[in-house]
């Protein structure tokens, strides 16, 4: 496989961490040998699958990472908003049959402790949706083993 090509859907809400959660996702891609194509940014978790879309639509992206950071609010909100967003973003990797990293922190969470997970969920986004695009286009290869991974 050539070079991974990977698009990123960022959250604006809570840019204080999202920010830094993409600055680490993208070392991380640069590090596991991904080129980083594209970047945009939309205004919350809530809005990264119409931005995940508009990357998956591209032929240049082979993989998409979303990133975003949920906190808790005084009602439930943030757990409809992650799990509305969660559920899009998978529904729209198997209809483009392009794999999408979650890299959303929350929900129920504090700030203090989004400030704390930026590192993991930064990477996890990136390594699962490296993970699913080399593994699928292994499959893809003619006589290629069944066993991946």
């Amino acid at each position: 496989m050539d070079k991974l090509r990977l698009g990123m859907v960022v959250g604006e809400f809570n840019a204080d961490i999202t920010e830094l959660m993409m600055g680490r996702a993208r070392s991380h891609a640069e590090f596991l040998g991904c080129d980083v194509t594209h970047i945009i940014r939309v205004p919350g978790a809530y809005d990264l699958p119409y931005g995940a879309k508009a990357m998956m639509s591209r032929d240049d992206v082979d993989a998409v990472v979303a990133i975003g950071a949920v906190l808790e609010g005084d009602t439930d909100h943030d757990q409809v908003v992650a799990q509305h967003a969660a559920r899009k973003l998978m529904d729209l990797s198997l209809e483009y049959g392009k794999p999408v990293g979650l890299g959303v922190s929350g929900p129920g969470m504090s700030r203090a402790q989004g400030q704390a997970r930026i590192e993991d969920y930064a990477r996890r986004g990136v390594e699962a949706a490296v993970k699913m695009a080399q593994r699928t286009a292994e499959l893809r290869k003619k006589n290629a083993p069944v066993v991946i991974g």
